[in-house]
């Protein structure tokens, strides 16, 4: 069987912690390269992971992403270096400034200058598990001394950004060892490329070591119209709830769907707003269809230069592990 190029898999709530763990398993089993876990309301991420590592031995773990605003930098650190010692150097930490309208109603945490905030949380965890110790006295993040009771095994772990839009791809192509996109197009990557490029060189790094990895929205069935309907209420949630994917959505040429939905979804509509995500919308931005469909799709995002496409089940409910498991079976690269 041929070799393919690297895949990764996120679970975004849904299964249980449990569950999610035993997905990770089989992914490794199938020839997953990576394994992505987000947080929200799904159970804590570096909990999770840490079980993971504990029963894998190749599959990279990371977190997509963990926020730069629930907790602190120290927190994130020390989170990050346990994770990548139990895992013998295998975990990611993918760090991102997440929603306003998550973290303030939420967590009750005030939200501001996430660019500033996120920058600064990178090289404090940065400089905290390669030192030992950190002092920081930043625009958003202040610590007059934080040291470690332990000596971190990996002083090095790799720390990708979330990235939206162009300034959060220039930080990444600044200071950060790969990149997480969400939702993209076939045409994304080359701009994305450009943008980590010019950001990089003038920082005086080589953008050739920059990952590019990119989040899509997945369903695997029998018929293209069953999984266009298993997404069609996630993509409806994230254009509706999220301020930030709804512009995302306008800009790749969506608008008037987007402002369609933001409106149902404004007025509490959610009916209205599913109808209005067109099956073009989410083709646009995601892995769907049948098997042969869905891997047919990888392979394109692929070749439009995203070095791991990332395929995220969108799945709630009791059937939520079984979902999961029917993506990583259809998509893995042994299947290929």
């Amino acid at each position: 069987m041929a070799q393919v190029g690297k895949i990764g898999i996120a679970i975004s709530g849904g299964p249980s912690p449990a569950e999610i763990v035993d997905l990770v398993v089989l992914a490794e089993s199938l020839g997953y390269d990576s394994a992505w876990i987000a947080e929200g309301h799904g159970g804590d991420q570096f909990a999770i992971l840490a079980a993971c590592a504990m029963r894998t031995s190749r599959v990279r773990l990371g977190t997509s992403i963990s926020s730069v605003f629930v907790r602190t930098a120290p927190t994130i650190a020390m989170a990050a270096s346990s994770v990548a010692d139990l895992s013998g150097g295998r975990f990611i930490l993918g760090l991102g400034s997440s929603h306003k309208v998550q973290v303030e109603p939420e967590h009750g945490v005030a939200y501001g200058k996430p660019l500033a905030r996120t920058r600064e949380t990178a090289a404090i965890v940065r400089a905290l598990i390669r030192d030992g110790r950190v002092r920081f006295d930043g625009e958003t993040v202040r610590i007059e001394n934080f040291d470690l009771w332990y000596t971190p095994q990996h002083r090095d772990v790799p720390i990708y950004l979330a990235a939206v839009f162009a300034r959060g791809v220039a930080l990444a192509g600044e200071v950060a060892d790969g990149v997480i996109l969400t939702r993209s197009t076939l045409d994304t990557a080359t701009i994305v490329r450009q943008q980590l490029g010019d950001a990089a060189r003038q920082a005086g790094r080589d953008p050739s070591v920059i990952e590019i990895t990119c989040l899509l929205p997945t369903a695997v069935a029998d018929t293209r119209e069953t999984a266009l309907a298993a997404l069609r209420p996630g993509v409806a949630l994230y254009a509706g709830f999220f301020p930030r994917y709804n512009r995302l959505m306008a800009e790749h040429g969506f608008a008037s769907e987007a402002a369609a939905i933001a409106a149902a979804w404004a007025r509490g509509d959610r009916e209205t707003a599913e109808r209005a995500v067109s099956d073009t919308m989410i083709e646009a931005t995601s892995i769907v269809g049948t098997p042969e469909q869905c891997r047919a799709r990888i392979e394109a995002y692929r070749r439009s230069g995203v070095d791991t496409p990332i395929l995220s089940p969108f799945a709630r409910g009791r059937d939520a592990k079984a979902r999961c498991e029917a993506v990583i079976r259809a998509c893995a690269p042994k299947a290929f």
